[in-house]
């Protein structure tokens, strides 16, 4: 570490990484400071994972109040009144106290936070508007933006940072778009009572999970009334009386009073320098870093959304930890990306961790298939016409539970523990002697004893 330059490490990017980086460093004795151009906590605080989730719990009410009837509880229609405004100014409330404890976490680190958009001039040089800072180091923890595709009217469709700060609700809103985000909103907007309709290019959605789980999910989302087109894409967007037309590529028009896209994010590295440095980029337009997140470039490490890794917020705080201790502590330490639990927060709930079925064929295992589809105990009596189901993916050869994936309620919850169960290498036979928690809808996952494959 020189003393003739300003810091260490600067950090650009105060998201989820960024800020676990910055600390890290700073507590292991390191000079750190952390450039951000927009807020603190980066995407999964302000406009992402944390605001989702709460508009997930209020779209959830809506179906609670109706399930109240089967459990003694009167609760007159006429009386149930839902206010927008009202959700979207508590969760900023509730943004606003979470970037104010990044800031005190950073601060009690003894990062130095500068606001402003970084470009960096030099392999050691950040510029910051007309401040120049010298540093050993840069990390580039910039994340990724939403990405909506180049078709007439683009600028009339929403991504998902507006959609979180919205005046107020449409009556009928389209979803363009089958990952994570477009799932999640579908459900979302429907449990508040817009009339949802979802529209994906492929033949169903959510590619890169287990067929059955993507498979059940197409019917309990009908349930929930969303509309599910597939094989269909928007060609158009025009505005039209007090809302939008959008052109199918079948030849058909929708109006809606919003559209919104959640086709894909692309890392978020404009105006930072990286390729006049040297810095190289994968074919994916992310910035290229080996095993250890390192660049092309000697001082420059990057990670977190903008490397292509999986997009998922522990992954960055769990790359940091490891770069961290890279630079400033003993040397040591690499990621491990293997049986890394997932959740998708639509209704009812995705859990997943582990391979998927199609994936443990194509690895080679020959596996047996345990899978369990039932009505949730709190539905014999609400009369909600959902079904959970659970599925155990397993190497006929040493009975290793390969993959774990669900759908119904509070499936992250339970997904998160089974993950620590794969990351041990639990078999079959380990999760049959397990005791289960009854009644509960998680004891499902050590009951399950005869194979459906």
């Amino acid at each position: 570490m020189s003393e003739s330059r300003d810091y260490d490490l600067i950090v650009i990017g105060a998201g989820s990484g960024g800020v676990r980086l910055a600390r890290m460093s700073a507590q292991r004795g390191a000079r750190v400071a952390v450039v951000e151009s927009r807020y603190l906590g980066g995407t999964c605080v302000n406009v992402g994972c944390v605001p989702k989730k709460l508009f997930v719990y209020g779209a959830y009410v809506g179906e609670d109040l109706e399930d109240a009837a089967g459990y003694g509880w009167q609760v007159p229609r006429s009386d149930v009144r839902f206010d927008w405004p009202t959700l979207v100014a508590n969760k900023n409330a509730e943004i606003e106290r979470l970037n104010g404890i990044y800031g005190q976490l950073l601060d009690g680190a003894g990062v130095t936070v500068i606001q402003g958009t970084a470009s960096i001039r030099d392999p050691n040089t950040v510029v910051v508007g007309e401040r120049e800072l010298t540093t050993d180091r840069i990390t580039v923890a910039t994340g990724s933006w939403p990405s909506t595709p180049d078709v007439p009217g683009r600028d009339l469709i929403l991504s998902s940072n507006e959609m979180f700060y919205l005046p107020q609700l449409p009556r009928e809103a389209v979803i363009w778009g089958g990952g994570y985000i477009a799932v999640e909103f579908a459900g979302i907007l429907a449990g508040l009572g817009v009339d949802t309709t979802l529209i994906y290019r492929g033949e169903l959605f959510l590619r890169g999970f287990d067929d059955d789980v993507r498979r059940f999910l197409v019917t309990e989302l009908e349930k929930k009334g969303i509309r599910l087109r597939f094989n269909t894409n928007i060609t158009s967007v025009e505005e039209s009386g007090n809302g939008f037309a959008v052109s199918l590529s079948d030849g058909s028009i929708m109006e809606t009073g919003l559209v919104m896209a959640a086709t894909g994010r692309r890392a978020l590295t404009d105006g930072l320098g990286l390729e006049a440095l040297g810095v190289e980029f994968t074919t994916s337009g992310h910035v290229q870093v080996d095993e250890f997140f390192q660049t092309a470039v000697p001082s420059i490490t990057a990670l977190g959304d903008v490397i292509g890794t999986p997009q998922l917020t522990p992954v960055a705080l769990a790359q940091a930890m490891v770069l961290s201790r890279r630079l400033f502590g003993d040397g040591e330490g690499e990621m491990d990306y293997r049986n890394i639990p997932t959740a998708v927060f639509c209704q009812p709930n995705i859990g997943t961790v582990g391979l998927t079925e199609a994936e443990a064929k194509e690895a080679g295992h020959r596996v047996v298939i345990y899978r369990s589809e039932f009505r949730p105990m709190k539905h014999t009596l609400s009369g909600r016409d959902e079904r959970s189901m659970m599925k155990l993916v397993v190497d006929a050869e040493d009975d290793r539970v390969l993959g774990a994936h669900m759908v119904g309620p509070d499936a992250g919850e339970i997904i998160q523990g089974i993950g620590v169960a794969l990351k041990c290498g639990a078999t079959k036979a380990d999760f049959d002697s397990t005791i289960g928690i009854h009644p509960t809808s998680a004891e499902e996952f050590v009951t399950m004893r005869t194979p459906v494959a």
